[in-house]
């Protein structure tokens, strides 16, 4: 009976988060321009999707964004988390404890500071991408800080003193120690800056460009707007981006499940 209730809940749970989806997907692939009725099969909507101009430039401008931002957060986070490791428990406490005020403060509040700290006060022109990647280096960074510390911390620290004291720089130990024993969090926290840049709406409304638009802000518009091939062309999108995320979170839960079995073969041959 329990084990019963306990599929027949995990069934409901997938279905709440799913099923929403996966109408979506199924819209995406027929001529129907609202969501309720099904007409026939066709591929118009990706058709739309890859060969208008406007929704291009909008896809590449919202992935150049999401990878730089991503790139330059995972740099500043992980530097973050290895600086706080390695600082005393007072000041790894006080860095951890700032880290997390940007994860818990509103996007909107993070949103309108960084537009006024360099709009406002440094006269940087809101035409510019400065306001726009700074804002995203910002929510991102302290995500990428909390994927990588767990992996710093089940990492043995006398490994790194150990190479300072066979005559390594501590650059060459970070580069050669450190750094490879925690590129599983880098990892994570880079993909996962790249989701929360692509995911995000609030910073960028307040600090993009007048002529550029994210992903996110460009769904928000088209919607409030009468262009019908627009807007279902946006299910396709949806779907693509469903369907790269499983991707990638299949091919990085195999990934674990090789080293996971690399580690055991390892250990038995060890034995």
């Amino acid at each position: 009976m329990k084990r019963s209730l306990r599929g027949l809940f995990l069934v409901l749970v997938l279905l709440i988060l799913y099923l929403p989806i996966l109408i979506l997907v199924v819209y995406s692939f027929t001529t129907s321009t609202q969501i309720g009725a099904i007409r026939g099969f066709s591929l118009h909507n990706y058709v739309t999707l890859f060969t208008t101009p406007e929704l291009r430039d909008m896809i590449t401008g919202t992935l150049a964004l999401a990878l730089g931002s991503a790139v330059i957060a995972t740099v500043l986070g992980t530097m973050g988390a290895i600086g706080a490791f390695y600082s005393s428990r007072r000041t790894g406490a006080v860095i951890s404890t700032v880290n997390q005020i940007p994860v818990v403060n509103a996007d909107v509040v993070t949103g309108f500071s960084i537009c006024i700290l360099l709009v406002v006060v440094f006269h940087i022109s809101k035409d510019s991408y400065i306001p726009l990647v700074a804002g995203h280096v910002t929510l991102c960074a302290p995500f990428v800080f909390l994927s990588v510390m767990p992996r710093i911390r089940q990492m043995d620290p006398s490994i790194y003193e150990a190479a300072l004291d066979l005559g390594a720089t501590p650059f060459d130990a970070l580069m050669q120690i450190v750094i490879p024993q925690i590129v599983p969090g880098i990892i994570s926290g880079f993909a996962l800056a790249i989701t929360l840049s692509l995911d995000d709406y609030f910073i960028a409304t307040y600090t993009k460009p007048a002529m550029f638009d994210t992903i996110s802000t460009y769904v928000v518009n088209a919607t409030k707007g009468s262009q019908t091939t627009i807007k279902t062309a946006l299910w396709a999108l949806s779907t693509v981006i469903f369907v790269i995320v499983v991707l990638i979170v299949i091919g990085m839960n195999l990934r674990s499940i090789r080293q996971e079995r690399a580690e055991k073969t390892g250990r038995r041959l060890h034995v």
